[in-house]
């Protein structure tokens, strides 16, 4: 039997795995499953094919001869087969056989036989199937107008058992739309719901927005500064060690027109929220230092801005210092392909200093010229959609989100869906705090009236009422415990038991993170993960906005864990019970001091490295027979210092002949600690007596060392 599965052949020939099935046995293979082994002569023969039986005088006619590479020619044959008779295809079939003595290597023939490899995807491909994360055999069903127990025996027949209502993992939900005939497309629960066809946009009811610019760059570059200058007020001195530690969205006015800023934090952890940034933006500003040049974290924010596919300012930053090199920064900038329209590119590059205040109206100016040029338009008609910047848990406001509008206006009262959470809109709130009744498109809003907080970067869209809300959410909810329940779900073989004991046997450093916003919480897992998890792990078991509770530390308790709390503190009942059960509560006021005291866990966690120091070597020169005590060998000490009990190999040649211990140590008739160099001594070696003259002892030792991640 050959080792390509019936399913992963159907697959590849875009039929149904019991279309090929039918076909084997037509051919005379009876017996198999999808989850069985195709033989190894009928492989070519489906190929050729198409995954239809062949006879036997066909096969030898029009396959056997191309039989070294069949994959890439058996489109070419299937058609030449349905179109007509196989003899005009037979001359194409010998000249790749004579190609392959004269090309006097196995290779040589590859070149005509992989040449017909780029029209392949041409080809009829499967229909696609899209099946929400941790679906069930009914909901492959209802997806596929088939009946469920159809789909339980497909499931049965791949050797795997479930019932109707049992979520199935990624691997099975793929493996089974291969089963029939479909390609299998998993999605969350708001991707799924993006089926639903967005109402068409009537372009006499667009209208002109503000654009949402994100600025980006490298930590102490000075964007917040930077924005701070331009919103006249004082943001920098909300951040903890003046860097930023949260997405903030505000809007300017300028010339009367308005502009939406999205602040980003520079520090590498936040690459998550960043990233996020990017997304919902048109326009990015790049600041960087003049003094400072180009760092890796500002090629990574231009990453993020290219991959985000927007227009691109350069702020040169800092131009007062004595030190600063514009000039140097626009030709590092050419390096990474961001050429200034001063050289003939096609990016603007706008010096400006935040501290003095120089040239910001200079920078508005381009930032409002590139959104001419992008004519940038936004409906403000219908129902409200928008994505989450932004969320934390507020002690007298509940649940809070920044969220920018993209379409749509909102109202106080509207009602609205994030992710697993919903709101009915008490109050929205500009970036100074002061109450809007409307939000239109790129407008940025603080939103109350949620019921759970919902998580930074989730789209949020407007329903009907609250009672569409709950059902949307309530949905959710099922399909996200379904989906939990599968990664959750105990192992149910033997098999599948021993190999999770032997996983566990890498240390786990479980942690519960408690942040103040969604985003930091974010930020943090994203860098967490990121560490070296060779030899031990990172397992976050729980994470969430809001303070740190009693509930926390019963976890952590349970589940040996620390717990680790990003600008917020434990109540009074959490610290009573931490410092009651000696539960580790670790409080951060800046997120890579967190990373940097979790990697030094972790390295505490690393098994020690074992280093060898050699002590000292001794040269045999004469064997001495002890009663009761075996063969002693009288030494020299050529360098070093010789220990009793000290570990000692014993070399003959070049060779080790014997790994042991020295077991008594003597200078004459004494038993000694230690001989030094130069000294002679009486070397007896541990369950050894196979010494010879001319042997040399090394002793040493083999100490543990700490080791760094």
């Amino acid at each position: 039997m050959g080792s390509l599965r019936v399913h992963e052949l159907a697959k590849e020939l875009g039929v149904a795995s019991k279309d090929l099935l039918a076909a084997l046995r037509e051919m005379g293979v009876d017996g198999l499953t999808a989850s069985s082994s195709v033989p190894d002569q009928a492989v070519p023969r489906l190929r050729a094919s198409g995954g239809k039986a062949v006879p036997e005088a066909k096969l030898k006619e029009a396959v056997e001869e191309p039989l070294p590479k069949p994959s890439p020619g058996r489109k070419k044959v299937a058609e030449a087969e349905a179109v007509a008779p196989p003899a005009p295809e037979e001359p194409v079939v010998a000249d790749v056989a004579t190609a392959e003595p004269n090309g006097q290597t196995a290779p040589a023939p590859a070149v005509p036989a992989e040449a017909p490899a780029p029209p392949e995807p041409a080809g009829p491909s499967l229909p696609v199937l899209r099946l929400v994360r941790g679906a069930t055999p009914q909901d492959v069903a209802d997806k596929t107008n088939r009946s469920v127990a159809e789909i339980v025996k497909a499931l049965i027949t791949l050797g795997e058992m479930a019932t109707a209502s049992q979520s199935l993992s990624d691997d099975s939900l793929a493996l089974l739309a291969s089963e029939l005939g479909f390609e299998a497309d998993i999605v969350g629960i708001e991707d799924e719901e993006e089926e639903e066809p967005d109402e068409e946009v009537d372009e006499s009811r667009l209208e002109p927005r503000a654009p949402v610019v994100t600025i980006m760059g490298h930590v102490d570059h000075g964007k917040t500064l930077l924005l701070d200058a331009i919103r006249r007020t004082d943001v920098v001195s909300q951040e903890f060690g003046g860097i930023t530690q949260h997405i903030g969205a505000y809007q300017v006015h300028t010339n009367g027109r308005e502009v939406t800023f999205i602040d980003t934090p520079g520090h590498e952890a936040f690459t998550a929220m960043r990233a996020r940034g990017a997304q919902v933006t048109d326009i990015a500003v790049l600041v960087v230092a003049a003094d400072d040049g180009v760092k890796p974290q500002t090629v990574e924010a231009l990453d993020h801005a290219k991959a985000a596919g927007v227009p691109i300012i350069v702020a040169v930053n800092k131009i007062d210092k004595p030190e600063a090199d514009p000039q140097r920064v626009r030709t590092q900038m050419v390096e990474q392909g961001i050429v200034p329209t001063q050289f003939g590119g096609t990016y603007e590059f706008v010096d400006v200093s935040a501290k003095a205040r120089t040239n910001l109206d200079d920078l508005l100016e381009t930032i409002l010229l590139v959104a001419d040029v992008e004519e940038l338009k936004g409906d403000p008609v219908g129902r409200a959609r928008g994505v989450v910047l932004e969320a934390h848990l507020d002690r007298g406001r509940g649940p809070v989100a920044t969220v920018l509008v993209q379409k749509g206006t909102l109202d106080v009262g509207d009602t609205l869906v994030s992710g697993t959470s919903w709101a009915k809109i008490r109050a929205m709130l500009d970036e100074n705090g002061q109450q809007v009744k409307q939000a239109g498109p790129s407008k940025p809003v603080q939103i109350l009236g949620w019921s759970a907080t919902p998580n930074a970067g989730e789209d949020i869209r407007e329903v009907e009422d609250e009672r569409a809300a709950r059902h949307v959410v309530q949905e959710r909810e099922a399909k996200v415990r379904a989906a939990e329940a599968v990664t959750t779900r105990p192992p149910a073989t033997l098999q599948e038991l021993m190999t999770q004991a032997r996983r566990d046997e890498v240390p786990e450093l479980n942690l519960i993170v408690k942040a103040d916003v969604q985003g930091s919480i974010g930020a943090l897992v994203d860098a967490l993960a990121k560490l070296p998890q060779d030899e031990v792990r990172v397992n976050v078991i729980r994470s969430a906005a809001g303070a740190i509770t009693e509930s926390d530390i019963n976890l952590a308790l349970t589940s040996s864990a620390i717990v680790v709390g990003f600008n917020v503190r434990p109540d009074a009942q959490a610290r009573d019970l931490a410092e009651k059960e000696g539960v580790d509560v670790r409080l951060y006021r800046v997120i890579y001091d967190a990373i940097d005291d979790v990697r030094s866990a972790l390295a505490g966690m690393l098994s020690p490295e074992e280093k060898e120091t050699e002590l000292g070597r001794a040269e045999v020169r004469a064997l001495f027979r002890v009663p009761r005590a075996g063969v002693i060998a009288g030494c020299y000490v050529l360098e070093g210092n010789i220990l009793r009990n000290a570990r000692a190999r014993v070399v003959r040649d070049g060779v080790v002949a014997y790994d042991g211990r020295i077991s008594s140590l003597r200078r004459f008739k004494d038993d000694v600690r230690e001989v030094a160099e130069g000294f002679e001594c009486g070397i007896g070696i541990e369950n050894f007596n196979d010494i010879k003259e001319g042997d040399v002892i090394e002793a040493y030792e083999v100490r543990e060392v700490a080791r760094e991640l």
